[in-house]
């Protein structure tokens, strides 16, 4: 099996609504975010690539266009966004756009990561 990965930064805020008020996560607040998309593939198309990495250009313009610099809860009209559903929403946003898409991990900070992977 082939696997590539590409990695995508974006800033947002979000608020996890459901957490007691006296969890920091339950009060407005951001982060830095990091995307990493994973392709696989078990055969190479004709140019030796699993995908070409000019192909995920669709969804830097998404993240840059809809997501850096807004509110999470807002945007994605959730009250519980969290890193474990920001990976699922990207790997489903992917998965319809390039069916090779294996895997998305999500960072919120630099020791944080949660991953979707079906």
């Amino acid at each position: 099996m082939f696997r590539i990965s590409k990695e995508f930064h974006f800033s947002a805020s979000h608020q996890l609504k459901d957490l007691p008020a006296e969890h920091q996560c339950a009060r407005l607040h951001g982060h830095n975010y990091i995307v990493v998309v994973e392709l696989s593939g078990e055969t190479l198309n004709e140019h030796g690539f699993v995908r070409d990495y000019a192909e995920l250009s669709p969804l830097k313009h998404y993240i840059d266009s809809e997501l850096d610099h807004r509110h999470l809860n807002e945007v994605l009209g959730d009250d519980g966004v969290t890193a474990e559903r920001l990976a699922k929403h990207f790997y489903d946003w992917c998965k319809a756009r390039l069916p090779e898409t294996s895997a998305v991990r999500v960072s919120e900070t630099p020791k944080t990561w949660a991953e979707y992977r079906p």
